[in-house]
């Protein structure tokens, strides 16, 4: 309707549209139903929750920067029991690296050597307030994570069944599980096809040809907080040996580069969502050898080429079957 000359204005626009919607030619917008807003907004809450509690450990690892501390350089998580116990002697003014060293809890026990090293620094009181107020922050955000994990838990009673199912998919944990019911809900009957529900999300490209030439195929805007999760879940599948996802993304990154390879196995993800919720199925992975045996005669040829160019001949000689 944008296309059409004329009726520029707002009054105009909107009886155009009100004319539009009377014949019927306006698709619907995708509401979901109150049960799934409400579970909506526990969960994007919470993932807000959770990115503040990131920059607040990072805030931590820049106090401990100044105060020439390496704890960090010893320990995989400063904010682990150990870790915790070191920076809370800290902060109540204890200093002795001897002492604190003392504190490490069990396989942390082994470097306790180096320990001592990374424990000596300048931490002095406008250390121990600082570092101090960041440590209760983190508390009263570990707090907060949780009430609200627990009540989107309860929230999720009746759509524990779809979130099984999408935990079966590779990368999919039961948080991102219920990120993903809370953005597309669990009725999939709103969505014609997976292709309607990958166009809604903005993770296919977009189609953009004039004059018989294709011109940029950016994706649409959709919900940033279904895309996230997304990217998390595609960055664990692909890290996944053997997987559908992790061969496809190493199939389509040398041609077209991280980011869209990346963008291709999110759309597939989401697609399989889809699938899964619409027919009440489990995910069965196609494997890591899919395309490599979908075609096995290209591949053969496309191999057998490769070694001619190298200036070999090639005689291909059929194994017999197992019996």
């Amino acid at each position: 309707m944008r296309n059409l000359p004329g009726r520029k204005t707002d009054v105009k626009d909107a009886e155009w549209l009100c004319q539009l919607l009377e014949a019927g030619l306006l698709a619907a917008s995708f509401v979901p139903p109150k049960p799934i807003r409400g579970l909506r907004n526990f969960t994007r809450y919470r993932a807000a929750q959770i990115k503040e509690r990131q920059r607040e450990a990072n805030r931590l690892h820049k106090a401990l920067e100044d105060t020439g501390i390496k704890l960090d350089c010893v320990a995989t998580d400063i904010l682990g029991v150990s870790g915790r116990a070191m920076l809370d002697a800290l902060c109540h003014g204890t200093t002795d690296r001897e002492i604190l060293a003392e504190l490490a809890k069990g396989k942390l026990r082994k470097k306790i050597p180096q320990l001592r090293e990374a424990l000596e620094g300048r931490f002095d009181s406008q250390h121990a307030l600082l570092i101090g107020a960041i440590l209760a922050h983190l508390d009263f955000l570990d707090e907060q994570i949780e009430r609200l994990s627990e009540a989107i838990e309860e929230q999720l009673g009746p759509f524990q069944p779809a979130v099984e199912l999408l935990r079966s998919l590779t990368g999919i944990e039961t948080r991102s599980a219920q990120n993903i019911i809370a953005e597309i809900g669990a009725d999939m009957s709103v969505f014609p096809t997976a292709g309607h529900l990958a166009s809604w999300a903005g993770q296919c490209s977009g189609n953009h040809q004039s004059a018989g030439k294709r011109k940029s195929g950016k994706t649409r805007k959709g919900s940033k907080w279904l895309d996230d999760t997304l990217k998390n879940v595609a960055m664990a599948a692909i890290r996944t040996n053997d997987s559908y996802h992790q061969a496809q993304y190493k199939r389509l990154k040398p041609r077209i580069g991280h980011g869209r390879a990346l963008g291709a196995v999110k759309h597939s993800i989401l697609c399989a969502c889809w699938h899964m919720l619409t027919n009440g199925e489990l995910y069965r992975d196609l494997g890591g050898d899919y395309f490599r045996k979908r075609d096995p005669e290209r591949q053969t040829k496309r191999l057998v080429a490769q070694l001619e160019r190298l200036g070999h001949k090639v005689t291909l000689q059929a194994l017999p079957e197992a019996a």
